[in-house]
């Protein structure tokens, strides 16, 4: 067995080490780009930070209040995170620091979540402000690994039938037409971003376009 709970020691170490990144770029922000646009739909910078640490301080139980008051469609629920941590942005970095190591919802499978959801809001937020990075290999190729096996993401469903080859890593995944490009491109493709679908390529490109 290689799933999230076999290698959960190391898909945390992953998790915290993502999160640590995201924290040390988010000192780097503007006021103006803290309220930037990011590709999160109606979402600012702001709002991403706030949802990445929305579940670390809620209990199973307090988790379970807020999926029930958002009558369990993640939207809503998640909208009700990002309006209760409505926060400056010193206190939103204090708190991702404070978790580092996640907590509560995120550090569930492992800390797969914390992983998988860090790295695509972290990437949500660079792209449009220009700011790439390059993402550590065996970081992103485990996220790359785990978001297929995410049913929120969603991502399985738009990579069925397809091939996703990485270019810049040593990993592909899938059977069918090839989708070819930056492992970081692909798996904001496949978690159902637009705004990288210019950068792959390869036979099975405009099928994965149509399902994004």
């Amino acid at each position: 067995m290689t799933g999230p709970r076999r290698r959960g020691g190391e898909v945390l170490a992953l998790a915290v080490a993502e999160r640590t990144d995201f924290a040390d770029f988010l000192e780097t922000l503007t006021p103006r780009e803290w309220d930037a646009p990011s590709l999160c739909e109606r979402w600012t910078v702001r709002e991403v930070v706030a949802h990445v640490v929305s579940y670390d301080e809620l209990s199973w139980r307090g988790t379970a209040k807020r999926f029930a008051r958002g009558r369990f469609a993640s939207g809503r629920v998640n909208q009700l995170g990002v309006a209760e941590y409505a926060r400056d942005s010193r206190e939103l970095i204090g708190l991702l620091r404070a978790h580092r190591r996640p907590s509560g919802l995120p550090a569930a499978f492992g800390g797969m979540i914390a992983l998988v959801d860090g790295m695509i809001h972290h990437q949500d937020i660079r792209r449009p402000l220009g700011l790439p990075r390059d993402i550590p290999h065996e970081r992103l190729r485990t996220a790359l690994r785990l978001a297929l096996l995410a049913p929120p993401i969603r991502a399985f469903v738009r990579a069925r039938g397809l091939t996703l080859v990485a270019t810049d890593l040593d990993w592909s995944r899938g059977s069918g037409p090839e989708v070819r490009g930056r492992g970081e491109a692909l798996l904001m493709a496949v978690a159902g971003r637009a705004d990288a679908l210019g950068e792959l390529s390869g036979p099975g490109q405009p099928l994965l376009a149509e399902r994004v």
